[in-house]
């Protein structure tokens, strides 16, 4: 296993399946398990789950960003590890319409923003972003969440994935 550099970052996938997307329908912001980034990874913390959609194991992941130049998408990004808090959604559209598409995904209605006493977290483009930076990993924004589209990646506050 490669030696992590302290703060510890790695890979995550904004993107958590629930529209199932294929390539030719579907969400056009979502996973659609093409491999690449798979193919990518060296270490082989790159995975593609059950449902599609590729996984990232951050114990293994050493946070190179091969696999986020790979993805089509673009909905792989590098994270802090010290912050549990994750969107896994990267749906722009407007609540209604991105509801529509993914039972999952998120709907821009704020309340993530309104609970967050850090105000780690903004709404742009329909879409909630959480600045690592000011996140105190508390995880109100993910109980709150009326889409579960904020998770806790240890799966204590929520559910993992």
């Amino acid at each position: 296993m490669a030696k992590k550099k302290f703060p510890f970052r790695a890979a995550v996938v904004a993107c958590n399946g629930g529209c199932r997307v294929k390539e030719s329908s579907g969400c056009e912001y979502g996973c659609i398990g093409c491999e690449k980034c798979q193919e990518a990874c060296r270490l082989h913390a790159v995975h593609i789950n059950e449902i599609g959609v590729a996984e990232i194991d951050e114990n293994i992941c050493i946070a190179c960003g091969k696999c986020v130049k790979v993805c089509p998408r673009q909905v792989i990004r590098i994270h802090d590890c010290a912050n549990y808090m994750v969107v896994k959604c990267s749906n722009k559209k407007p609540g209604k319409e991105a509801g529509k598409q993914c039972a999952v995904s998120c709907i821009g209605c704020g309340i993530c923003k309104k609970i967050c006493t850090a105000e780690a977290v903004t709404v742009r483009e329909n879409l909630a972003v959480i600045d690592e930076t000011l996140c105190l990993s508390c995880g109100m924004c993910a109980v709150k969440c009326p889409r579960h589209v904020i998770i806790d990646q240890r799966g204590i506050l929520t559910a993992k994935y």
